[in-house]
């Protein structure tokens, strides 16, 4: 008895998907929990595996496809006779949402079973840039095909076909659904949010002097590198308590104030923009709050960061530094009010007891919603975030 092949429940607040990659063709021995097909969501994206061993009968939906929660996009075969049939909705794996695939051309056994052994980030990632698995060598678990592996410079050059000298080359590749959204949700808090940024300096030197004094026992003890993000989050929380209205949205005509403090980390992946969550960071120390960033950080570049881990947030940290900018305005994730920009650490000339002297500068850059926040409210969370930073001894005596 043949077996519909369903959407899958899809996130909270997400009305649609689309058929990402099907990865199974009409008539292919399959087994069971072999991955079918790949769907698209704004947020994450679902892997839909073979209920039990068998074949496809019938693809109803095709890739590039919008589909709804629920909907039959494929009949599926058992292949044993009589055996029972499984539940209409099959397993599903969330991962982290990636780009569309462009629909690919059969390829070669070997290279399907190498396929396989990427996770579905890495899968598209291959498909959009024309790139064989086959000349791909996996960095992750057993081999497996990472994004960092497909984005190596050799594989993450757009492919255009060869032409004659003198052609002018174009490629055009449809706007994946996270991209897409992505542009959404900043237009939208350009249009809705009454977005102004303020701008203050911290001289890193203090934290760095911290740091280089403890770093070598700090990661022998906690097994993590002790980075300038742990400062940040906890520097920004201590401000937050301080600020609630930074830590609070907007929702209609009410001011909703958030009694704990989930803050955002901004991180570029080979798909864009995602922002996984700390939750509660306000009873993380900060070994947990590294480890806690590192461990999103990998699942972010590998494509396996779970709906829970990129929803929800009441305060975003964005690390332009990290790519050398030296100042920018960040743009709010709504519902947020705010958002904290670090930079790049400078050496610049300051004044000292009325000296010039050589100290690690970095410009910080809050922006926040004017509609909520006043102007004094702002300078003076920057400033908190920098007095603390200046003195992080008051980190760790939470004065």
């Amino acid at each position: 008895m043949s077996i519909e092949i369903k959407v899958p429940v899809l996130p909270e607040s997400v009305a649609d998907a689309t058929i990402a990659t099907w990865h199974k063709k009409v008539g292919e021995m399959i087994e069971q929990d072999e991955n079918l097909v790949d769907i698209e969501t704004d947020k994450v994206v679902l892997e839909v595996v073979a209920p039990e061993s068998g074949m496809l009968e019938k693809i109803i939906k095709n890739t590039g496809d919008t589909v709804l929660a629920e909907e039959v996009i494929a009949v599926f075969k058992p292949m044993k006779a009589g055996s029972a049939p499984a539940p209409s909705a099959p397993e599903v794996k969330p991962q982290a949402a990636a780009p569309a695939a462009v629909a690919a051309a059969a390829t070669p056994a070997a290279s399907a079973q190498n396929t396989q052994a990427a996770g579905p980030a890495a899968r598209r990632l291959m498909s959009e840039q024309d790139v064989s698995p086959e000349n791909v060598k996996g960095s992750g678990k057993g081999g497996r095909i990472t994004t960092q592996d497909v984005s190596a410079p050799q594989a993450s050059m757009v492919q255009l076909p060869v032409l004659a000298a003198g052609e002018r080359l174009e490629k055009r590749v449809p706007m994946t659904r996270l991209r897409t959204r992505i542009a959404e949700r900043l237009l939208s808090a350009q249009q809705n949010a009454a977005i102004l940024t303020t701008f203050n300096e911290v001289n890193m030197q203090p934290v760095m002097d911290l740091r280089n004094r403890y770093k070598d026992q700090f990661e022998k003890v906690h097994g993590v590198k002790l980075g300038f993000m742990s400062f940040f989050t906890k520097a920004a929380t201590e401000a937050l308590k301080r600020f609630p209205v930074v830590n609070a949205s907007i929702d209609g005509k009410d001011i909703v104030y958030h009694g704990y403090f989930d803050v955002g980390v901004a991180v570029s992946s080979p798909r864009g923009l995602v922002v996984p969550i700390l939750r509660d960071v306000d009873k993380m120390n900060m070994a947990q709050i590294e480890k806690a960033i590192h461990d999103l950080g990998v699942k972010a570049r590998e494509g396996t960061l779970g709906i829970d881990e990129i929803t929800g947030g009441t305060f975003t940290i964005s690390n332009g530094g990290v790519f050398g900018s030296l100042l920018s305005t960040p743009i709010l994730n709504p519902p947020q009010t705010g958002i904290l920009g670090m930079h790049k650490i400078e050496q610049r000339p300051v004044v000292e007891n009325n000296q010039i002297v050589i100290r690690p500068m970095m410009y910080l850059a809050f922006s926040y919603d004017h509609r909520l926040i006043d102007g004094s409210e702002s300078v003076r969370f920057l400033v908190t975030i920098k007095e603390l930073l200046e003195d992080p001894a008051r980190l760790l005596l939470d004065i």
